[in-house]
């Protein structure tokens, strides 16, 4: 069964420990068809502090030693997780030129400059309208991310703040409340060719696609990718599989990997 997780993450990244052998490893031994290393590059920091330059030599480093280990036994695209690069653009080509590249994910992980730049990891989520605030700004850069199509392939997981929003309220909110804002997201991308991405966390978030997955196929969107969104080995291709068949059930009979920033896509069974 072919399987590819498009969305993971090394020691090359600030908040994961293990190198890209460790996780190619784990997904030979998974049985992973393909497996994405999508590093952190966001060019606002943790505190909204700018960051204009990417060095890809560590990454490569590691890209090396995994594939004279791993290259003959699982696919393992060049991907990089790539924030906010509509902030910056001139910045945002130099860093996405790097020969060999296959893969771009276009995530917002920070609040807009004009709010303070802050991750949305570290938001206060306690009440109702801290919740809307920070959707209200999350869309606002989602939109204006997914109108620069030259800076991503997919966009990434546009549901990501909700993951966090765990306060003493009786009901969280929903995505289907901002069905517009989604469905603009989608429209976006499908308009430009471009797709998104299912991030199941993990294994974590999966019925939660759902309507994600209604609005982008109302947009005429065709291409998805799946990912764990792993830091670790251990996570790796947690919901993959279960990905696969709600997208069957919304519709979709494609699943997207890619390499040369083109999507190869390989039938649902």
């Amino acid at each position: 069964m072919f399987l590819a997780d498009c969305h993971t993450h090394s020691s090359c990244s600030f908040d994961a420990d293990f190198p890209m052998a460790a996780m190619a490893k784990t997904a030979y031994e998974y049985g992973l068809t393909s497996l994405t290393l999508t590093d952190h590059c966001d060019l606002l920091g943790l505190e909204g502090e700018t960051v204009l330059t990417y060095d890809w030599e560590p990454v490569l480093k590691q890209r090396k030693e995994m594939l004279d280990a791993f290259g003959a036994r699982i696919d393992l695209p060049l991907g990089i997780e790539f924030g906010m690069g509509f902030l910056f653009p001139e910045a945002a080509r130099k860093i996405l030129s790097q020969p060999g590249l296959d893969f771009v994910i276009g995530s917002v992980h920070n609040q807009s400059q004009e709010a303070g730049g802050k991750d949305f990891y570290f938001l206060d989520y306690s009440t109702m309208d801290r919740c809307r605030a920070a959707l209200d700004n999350y869309f606002t850069s989602m939109i204006a991310l997914a109108a620069q199509p030259e800076f991503y392939d997919v966009v990434g997981h546009i549901i990501y703040p909700f993951r966090y929003m765990k306060g003493d309220y009786a009901v969280p909110p929903k995505v289907e409340e901002y069905r517009d804002e989604v469905f603009e997201i989608c429209r976006l991308a499908a308009q430009n060719g471009k797709g998104i991405e299912i991030n199941t966390w993990k294994g974590q978030t999966l019925a939660e696609w759902i309507p994600v997955l209604k609005l982008f196929r109302e947009a005429g969107g065709e291409y998805i990718t799946v990912g764990s969104d792993a830091h670790a080995p251990a996570p790796i291709g947690k919901g993959i599989k279960e990905a696969y068949q709600i997208m069957q059930d919304c519709g979709f009979r494609y699943v997207a990997n890619y390499h040369e920033r083109k999507p190869d896509m390989v039938k649902l069974k």
